[in-house]
């Protein structure tokens, strides 16, 4: 609708995870290094936290991507983590292509554990990875912690990787799952955007998008500053305000959107002003071990932007 009044060849602010969409940031880049380096180095557990609307989905498909253009990894990605502990092992060895009708739990984790000794003899990686880690039950977390045993006296034969939101980070610190704590090799989190960010994040979607030149004017500064003041950098908000104000920007046939626009949209989403949670450093990895990995990616990236036809990641990926 508004595409070609705005001269863009594609919506700029779709709410789905286009790993073409990654907007690089130091925190983005440090926890999508994390979790490629954990995997790759086989650490055997990962895990990266963020808020509502961080871009930790779009992180996973990003991973996603990346792994499958690996010959050497298998995963099973779970996205529904509101199982019971007998649907997880089952999910688990489905996504993983191995037959789990009719078995109990014991020869669900015998046959995991063999095709996960096969696949190590190998030297293949194998990896499951959960996103909205969050909703995990304390028996299913500790399904998972009893997972990590999965190993050789030399390597981890399954690497885990969760991501949830910071209800996740306060499941692993209490008392209970200490001994799971105590495994976590490489633990991240994501935080929203800075102003800076958030006006080069806007900018470089419209430009995928085909607004070139147009890029830093289809916004105005003081039109950006208000987006960032009601979104508070967290980068789903700031598509959504940003799509409706280009929507409603064509219908007042506004070449530019003023502040006003914007104001007008934060009313109608009912969006408030509150706080944003203070900075939460990364721990538990090394910084130069994690900066070779950013050096590494940011050589995918490259690879990646120049690559118009990149096909879309796949929910998962049986080998």
């Amino acid at each position: 609708m508004y595409k070609t009044f705005f001269n863009l060849t594609r919506n700029p602010f779709e709410l789905t995870p286009d790993p073409r969409f990654l907007f690089s940031t130091r925190r983005h880049d440090e926890a999508l290094a994390a979790l490629y380096y954990g995997v790759r180095r086989h650490k055997g557990f990962v895990v990266v936290t963020g808020e509502v609307g961080t871009g930790k989905t779009l992180l996973l498909r990003c991973l996603l991507q990346l792994l499958q253009q690996s010959k050497d990894v298998a995963y099973a990605y779970l996205f529904n983590s509101l199982l019971s502990p007998t649907e997880f092992l089952q999910y688990i060895l489905a996504d993983f292509g191995l037959p789990s009708s009719g078995k109990n739990k014991s020869e669900m984790l015998f046959d995991l554990s063999q095709f996960l000794i096969a696949r190590g003899q190998k030297k293949l990686s194998t990896v499951l990875i959960v996103d909205e880690a969050h909703h995990l039950s304390a028996e299913i977390l500790e399904e998972v912690r009893l997972l990590t045993n999965l190993e050789t006296a030399e390597d981890k034969l399954l690497q885990i990787v969760l991501v949830g939101q910071p209800e996740l980070d306060e499941k692993l610190d209490s008392t209970g799952l200490r001994q799971l704590k105590q495994r976590i090799a490489i633990r991240a989190r994501l935080d929203p955007l800075s102003e800076s960010e958030a006006r080069g994040y806007i900018e470089r979607r419209l430009r995928i998008a085909g607004a070139d030149d147009q890029a830093s004017t289809i916004f105005s500064p003081t039109a950006i500053t208000a987006i960032y003041h009601h979104s508070r950098g967290f980068p789903r908000l700031i598509n959504t305000i940003c799509e409706n104000a280009l929507i409603t920007g064509y219908a007042r046939e506004m070449r530019s959107i003023s502040p006003d626009v914007i104001e007008d949209v934060a009313t109608d989403l009912c969006l408030g002003v509150v706080r944003p949670n203070a900075g939460h450093k990364t721990d538990g990895h090394s910084e130069v071990d994690i900066q070779r990995a950013i050096n590494a990616l940011l050589d995918l990236y490259t690879l990646h932007e120049s690559d118009t036809n990149t096909p879309e990641v796949r929910t998962s990926e049986r080998k």
